[in-house]
């Protein structure tokens, strides 16, 4: 018996989320579905990070065991002829039998994409958020800085979550913009980019809902602090659409 691991890449959009859901599209069952044909064998994958419908992702991992002969490596060729063009495996490789890719310590990346522009753009309509306002991205940028460090965010994390502390580290949290073109004024990309230790349920989701507020003049940057320290879901911002989400990597540490 042997642990691969793989590295998963997929568009959310047409799947409800990636835990296994009985008559319902899901990333995880498809997955499963495909491993055990492949192998032959009954096969249930371990995944990092279970997101929710419409989510999507650079580098989700996953975790499975089998006794196929099939070298570690090799099982991304493979499953990538068999899987529909809305998953691809990234990579896969043989780990230990004791990995775990939810228990292990690790650093997250999600990145939370915004259209910024009078009309709404259709190769975006599955992958960003679409807001027609003028935002403010320096404010948005000045609000970034609240978040940096260890802190309790029970404030930015949605009702129903089973955790034993909402306490959280955020290394890095970043506005960056990139101007579309074509002769439009306020015709934007904006990209929210976070990486930290590990996100409560709908945590990413709900600091881009929070950020867009500052954009929009509605939260001044000064009362982000006092926003986190609150500890008060009411306080926060509302939580962003799940299609301008989008995991980027898990690297283990």
């Amino acid at each position: 018996m042997k642990r691969i691991k793989l590295t998963v890449a997929y568009d959310g959009t047409n799947y409800h989320g990636w835990q296994v859901q009985p008559n319902a599209d899901t990333i995880e069952g498809e997955l499963n579905k495909v491993i055990s044909e492949l192998t032959g064998e009954q096969i249930e994958v371990i995944g990092a990070s279970r997101t929710d419908a419409g989510v999507h992702a650079l580098g989700n991992v996953a975790v499975f065991d089998t006794e196929s002969r099939i070298p570690g490596e090799k099982f991304s060729y493979a499953l990538n002829q068999r899987l529909p063009d809305d998953i691809i495996i990234q990579k896969s490789e043989e780990v230990d039998r004791d990995f775990h890719p939810r228990y292990q310590e690790c650093r997250k990346t999600y990145e939370y994409t915004i259209l910024n522009r009078r009309f709404p753009l259709p190769e975006y309509r599955n992958t960003a958020h679409f807001d027609y306002g003028n935002l403010d991205i320096e404010a948005m940028k000045k609000a970034c800085k609240a978040f940096i460090g260890e802190h309790d965010f029970a404030g930015f994390c949605s009702a129903g979550a089973q955790v034993k502390t909402t306490v959280r580290t955020i290394y890095s949290l970043e506005v960056e913009c990139m101007e579309l073109g074509g002769g439009q004024e306020n015709n934007r990309l904006i990209k929210i980019r976070v990486n930290g230790n590990g996100f409560l349920y709908n945590m990413v989701r709900i600091i881009a809902g929070t950020l867009l507020e500052v954009g929009k003049g509605n939260v001044a940057p000064e009362q982000m602090e006092d926003i986190i320290k609150s500890a008060d879901r009411k306080e926060a911002g509302p939580t962003a659409p799940a299609k301008g989400l989008k995991l980027v990597e898990i690297r283990y540490v």
